[in-house]
């Protein structure tokens, strides 16, 4: 079980150490120059067949003449079976395929995550209008935000290791069509309980692309092609909470609410049949299980390939069984997983929390329409730009820094930089907010709050991420799992009482509660970052030892 790696979700930021889930698997290289005829046009070599798109999307075993004619390992019987995996210049290898095919593959994965997480908030634009509608009060239709990101927890839990089994096109396939029939859902007026059941449902099935989409990115791209890739393709997921409130706030108001769930299932729509005709299959240990079938069929012989020879077959079930109890044994037991759980999961509530706090400051307090109220998310987005090349330069330092040392690498720790940065400026940002929300005070004041809050929480994630990758290896999915699980929890939860607290407190110490929540964390990566080898040592899951970090 413990060969079971996902790391789809750890792909979704930059990681220059390759874990890639496929070269758990595989004997494929990581860096494109370690193998012949390898070069960095657009041409895979002399011996290399570019497979048409068509081709690609219908055939997973992808054999062709120099695929039979490869003398693999083995002597092709049940004892001793040919070892399949890639020949020279592989067309089929997702890794060899020209540099317009793969991007136009990562915009189009990014496209799935984006209309996704735009779903999540675009919601909060109508709420009003929701309310009037279904004779509901604000917390029971504020649960059609908290369910939609409740569901998201599912995505670690089962679309990954579904994805690991069956391949990341299937999956993507069966559950973003689930994501469109549940967005179109949503547009009938039945009544507020089948709403919020959509919505959930929608939130659940969506889950699959923010969890695998990712993994397709770590597929096609050489980790030292792969940060600029990653680093773009992990702007959708966080840009589509920032657009969805003024999108849908300026469309509810002209055309209604059913049009902003409208405008969701479409944009769901298009994407699903864009990523169909465009993203075929990409996960190595998949694609050569498909080609080990394909050649064992047309010969007679028997092929496997190095997955299939170390786990025997793992039952699907065992994998399913094992994602869904490793996460919640790692919160239990292992300090460091929950401690950044609750890291993450805090700054990820508060971005949720948001969605109820800038309506009272912009629309009640300002009189700002609900469209009009939804642009000051577009400073969370401003921050989140801003922090893209703040990681690609601390990526490039710890690339520079992994150089000099015996092992190439650095331990963990080194990858809270980012996140020591982050918990401070987050807390900045809050206070910020809360105390420039005056309606005295010039509009654009409590806006630039939201740069240092974008700012920081992008960094957070990034780092945390790659630390937990890191320090954990072979569990790495399931520590990620643990994070997503808790956070998915406090996204859903923080929306929830974000009124009450609002009027209970008032606008300037309830946005300040953020803030304090923010301060409390921040000695999470910096104690991590001194004694984080020492914590690990003493975990049953942690890598003891990675790099030296001199």
């Amino acid at each position: 079980i413990n060969n079971y790696v996902d790391n789809d979700f750890i792909s979704t930021w930059i990681i220059p150490r390759d874990y890639s889930s496929s070269l758990f698997f595989t004997n494929q290289p990581t860096d494109k120059n370690t193998l012949p005829n390898m070069s960095d046009d657009d041409t895979l070599g002399p011996s290399s067949k570019q497979w048409p798109i068509h081709a690609l999307l219908i055939d997973q075993a992808r054999v062709d003449d120099s695929v039979r004619s490869s003398g693999y390992p083995g002597a092709g019987t049940t004892e001793d079976p040919f070892v399949v995996d890639w020949v020279i210049n592989d067309g089929g290898n997702p890794l060899n395929w020209s540099k317009s095919r793969k991007w136009a593959m990562t915009m189009s994965s990014a496209l799935t995550c984006f209309v996704v997480a735009f779903g999540s908030s675009a919601y909060t634009g109508v709420m009003t209008e929701l309310m009037i509608n279904f004779k509901a009060d604000n917390l029971m239709i504020t649960g059609g935000v908290s369910l939609y990101v409740l569901g998201f927890a599912l995505g670690p839990l089962l679309w990954a290791p579904l994805s690991e089994i069956y391949g990341r096109q299937y999956v993507f396939i069966g559950s973003y069509l689930a994501f469109v029939v549940f967005c179109a859902a949503t547009t009938a007026d039945y009544n507020v309980a089948s709403l919020l059941v959509f919505r959930f449902f929608a939130g659940a099935f969506g889950s699959g692309p923010l969890t695998n989409a990712g993994g397709v990115i770590s597929d096609l791209f050489y980790a030292d092609d792969r940060s600029i890739a990653i680093g773009v393709f992990s702007l959708a997921p966080a840009m589509g909470p920032t657009f969805g409130p003024f999108i849908g706030g300026y469309l509810g108001t002209k055309a209604g609410w059913r049009w902003v769930m409208g405008l969701v299932a479409i944009l769901a729509g298009v994407s699903w049949i864009i990523n169909l005709i465009v993203v075929p299959e990409t996960y190595a240990p998949v694609l050569l299980k498909r080609r080990s079938e394909k050649l064992s069929k047309e010969t007679g012989k028997v092929y496997k390939t190095t997955i299939d020879i170390q786990n025997g077959g793992l039952a699907p079930t065992k994998v399913l069984i094992t994602s869904l109890l490793r996460p919640c044994e790692l919160l239990v037991v292992d300090p460091i997983v929950l401690f950044l759980a609750i890291y993450t999961a805090v700054v990820y509530g508060v971005l949720y929390m948001l969605f109820g706090a800038y309506p009272v400051v912009f629309q009640l307090e300002r009189g700002w329409s609900p469209g009009k109220g939804g642009l000051p998310f577009l400073g969370i987005a401003v921050g989140m730009f801003a922090a893209v090349p703040s990681v690609l330069v601390i990526n490039k330092w710890y690339v520079k820094e992994a150089a000099k040392t015996q092992s190439g690498l650095l331990e963990p720790e080194a990858r809270l930089i980012g996140g020591i940065i982050g918990g401070i400026t987050v807390p900045i940002g809050m206070f910020w907010f809360a105390w420039t929300t005056y309606e005295s005070i010039h509009w654009i004041c409590p806006v630039a709050a939201g740069i240092p809050f974008g700012f920081g929480m992008t960094l957070i994630f990034q780092s945390v991420f790659a630390y937990l990758a890191d320090a954990y290896g072979i569990y790495s999915a399931s520590a990620l799992a643990a994070n997503t699980v808790l956070r998915s929890l406090f996204g859903a939860g923080f929306p929830m009482f974000t009124k009450k607290m609002y009027e209970n407190l008032g606008t300037q110490w309830a946005s300040s509660v953020p803030g304090f929540l923010g301060v409390a964390c921040i000695p999470v990566p910096v104690v991590l970052y001194i004694y984080g080898q020492k914590i690990r040592q003493k975990s049953k899951y942690a890598s003891q030892t990675v790099g030296k970090s001199g």
